[in-house]
């Protein structure tokens, strides 16, 4: 079978390519999928980049990919959930990316099927960024009423939280450019703030969550809106101790990060707030849940661009350059 393959670290172009491999062996509690369609997520031109390699060291070559929507077309023995020919979607376990091919073996507990109306590639798009926003708001105990600010909400994970948001009874502001601003507020954002004319600092004030999709500067400056006793859960700011021993991080890279975090943490200490990393984990379960919101109508799919596989490398360098509208997804078929 066909699989894109990492070959070293760097640029895309030079460390990318499609190889002929092997058809995976399906475990005893593993589901294989043939793969219909397969999103493109930041993580995966990092990982390419060398961005993650401190915390995941790669022996090259290296699979890739992490989303996924296909077809179940063998089972191990101790699988009872799914029957060949299942229709499934899934964000494989972070230890065994691989779905940038035309079949992959996955645990069964990460796999759920598919929402019934979506497309292969519309449910391609949802696993990472939506468990992601789940296990987010989870962190921050999100209740109705709650007020939220998730930068970004054109993105990836941006389009979607707004939808899942709102679906929990929050009040959603979020950031975006200023082509994106109707958009955005069609994805049911209350209130939404061009970057590109207006501070949201200088907007916005006591809000209970900051859902952090930006790091950098935006990390510390969340406490400045932020109300006293409220959370800012990050997916791109520096790992908190308890997630840097999660991630197995040796006491060194722990200590550097503490040092890195100390402003962060000093910051959180004044507001009595609560700072919280959070790197997602696969989970079916939850992926069920998001279906169910999915079939209610309550989110939707949000899907910039679909590549042909042939074009993986040119849809990885478009996620690059940051300026995609919701998901772009490999149609393997």
């Amino acid at each position: 079978m066909k699989a894109l393959k990492i070959t070293g670290y760097g640029e895309i172009a030079k460390n990318v390519d499609i190889k002929e491999i092997e058809n995976p062996k399906v475990g005893d509690n593993q589901v294989l999928i043939e793969v219909y369609a397969a999103s493109i997520n930041p993580i995966d031109y990092k990982i390419i980049e060398g961005a993650m390699k401190n915390i995941r060291s790669l022996s090259f070559p290296a699979p890739i990919g992490f989303d996924v929507a296909g077809k179940v077309v063998d089972k191990g023995e101790k699988v009872n959930d799914f029957n060949l020919g299942d229709e499934v979607f899934a964000r494989v376990p972070t230890d065994s990316p691989g779905t940038f091919a035309e079949m992959i073996a996955v645990d069964q507990k990460a796999v759920c099927q598919k929402p019934a109306a979506m497309t292969f590639v519309e449910a391609a798009s949802i696993p990472l960024v939506g468990l992601t926003t789940v296990q987010v708001f989870q962190k921050s105990d999100l209740k109705s009423g709650d007020k939220v600010l998730i930068h970004a909400g054109s993105g990836g994970v941006g389009s979607f939280a707004i939808q899942y948001a709102k679906a929990q009874g929050a009040y959603v502001y979020t950031t975006t450019s200023t082509k994106n601003v109707d958009w955005v507020k069609d994805l049911g954002a209350d209130q939404v703030i061009d970057y590109k004319k207006e501070d949201y600092l200088n907007i916005i004030e006591d809000v209970d969550v900051v859902y952090d999709t930006l790091g950098g500067d935006y990390t510390k400056d969340a406490f400045k809106i932020l109300k006293k006793g409220g959370k800012v859960i990050s997916i791109a700011g520096d790992p908190d101790n308890e997630t840097a021993k999660e991630l197995g991080l040796n006491g060194l890279i722990r200590f550097l990060l503490k040092l890195k975090r100390f402003k962060i943490d000093q910051l959180a200490k004044e507001k009595n707030a609560l700072y919280k990393f959070v790197m997602m984990h696969a989970d079916g379960s939850q992926l069920n849940d998001i279906k169910d919101l999915i079939e209610n109508k309550n989110i939707a799919a949000v899907v910039d661009k679909e590549f042909p596989f042939s074009e993986a490398v040119s849809a990885l360098e478009y996620v690059q350059k940051g300026h995609a509208k919701g998901k772009v997804v490999l149609n393997m078929k």
